[in-house]
């Protein structure tokens, strides 16, 4: 069981009707005032003045003006003591209304920091939850990659099928084993490198492992997903871009070489927070930077592979994935474009 916040103590009764005392101080007094008062006109009227007070002309209205005299400060005594009684009462009241109030707020504090004490954990743990949601669909590779090439093998072209009459392909002594696979298709490039949209999107994977299987396209989607995954430990995702897109032409030119003014369009990338993180992460992290500059090297040469046959819309659909993102990003601030 746990332990339950304990509500402050309060005094006893302190929320139980007032009652009634029988007698008070002011009322004691009060009650000998009016004795006394009585007491004293009744000597005046009956024994000092016995003839002047009751006889003579105007008998009603001095005998109205001596019940007064001997009323009217009775009256006075006891309106007086009703009062102080009353503010007697009310000062009690109030005592006993600012103690309920001081422990209910004490019983309040102490159960908002049980509950925020108890709700902090759970919150934290949500908020790393809807990080990590947001980090799967650059990641998504890591669910499907079982094996990694090594990061220095160098990409061999594709071997060249040479169709004969029985619809076999002809491969010369000593070809590797991955290069028996059939050719990509360029559909399926592209839409390896983009990544799966989500863990839904099955025609994305089903491009992702056709592409894993061929050489020179399964070293550049490794090497994307290297630095898309790093990106994203700064928060810097490529849905979150939204570069200036490049001609297919000006594409076309940087696979065939040209630099500089030339091919500047191709680091359409404005969003300052996301330069100036990546640009502080390839100064201080070395893995980082390796990985970067791997990313570029294979991206230069399969661009330049892919150029020779795609056509302007396969080039501009290739440019919008989240490779070719991270390409203008780290492209940019390596100073490929320069």
């Amino acid at each position: 069981m746990t332990d339950r916040p304990q509500a402050p103590q309060t005094p006893l009764g302190v929320y139980d009707r007032p009652r009634k005392d029988r007698a008070t101080g002011v009322e004691v007094i009060a009650l000998a005032l009016t004795v006394a008062w009585l007491v004293g006109t009744a000597v005046f009227f009956l024994v000092l003045a016995p003839m002047g007070v009751f006889g003579g002309t105007g008998g009603a209205l001095q005998f109205v003006v001596v019940l007064l005299a001997i009323f009217m400060p009775v009256a006075m005594i006891w309106v007086a003591a009703t009062a102080a009684r009353s503010s007697k009462v009310m000062r009690e009241e109030s005592r006993r209304l600012q103690t309920a109030i001081d422990a209910i707020r004490q019983a309040y504090v102490a159960q908002s920091q049980m509950t925020h004490e108890t709700a902090q954990p759970s919150v934290t743990k949500k908020l790393e939850e809807i990080a990590a949601a947001q980090r799967k669909t650059e990641t998504a590779l890591a669910m499907f990659s079982t094996s990694r090439s090594p990061a220095d093998v160098r990409p061999a072209p594709v071997a060249t099928a040479v169709e004969t009459g029985t619809d076999q392909v002809a491969l010369p002594l000593g070809t590797p084993p991955e290069e028996m696979a059939p050719p990509l298709a360029t559909s399926d490039f592209i839409r390896a490198l983009n990544f799966p949209e989500n863990a839904e999107d099955r025609e994305g994977f089903a491009a992702l492992r056709r592409a894993l299987k061929v050489r020179h396209s399964a070293q550049l989607v490794q090497a994307s997903q290297d630095v898309l995954t790093l990106l994203s430990q700064d928060g810097i995702y490529m849905d979150d871009l939204r570069p200036d897109m490049a001609r297919p032409e000006v594409w076309r030119r940087f696979a065939a070489g040209e630099r500089g003014r030339a091919v500047a369009a191709l680091g359409g990338v404005r969003d300052r927070s996301s330069l100036a993180l990546t640009a502080a992460r390839m100064k201080q992290d070395t893995i980082f930077r390796d990985a970067a500059h791997h990313f570029l090297r294979i991206f230069d040469r399969t661009i330049s592979q892919f150029a020779e046959t795609a056509t302007d819309a396969e080039m501009s659909e290739m440019s919008d994935t989240r490779t070719a993102r991270a390409f203008m990003l780290v492209g940019r601030v390596a100073g490929t474009f320069d």
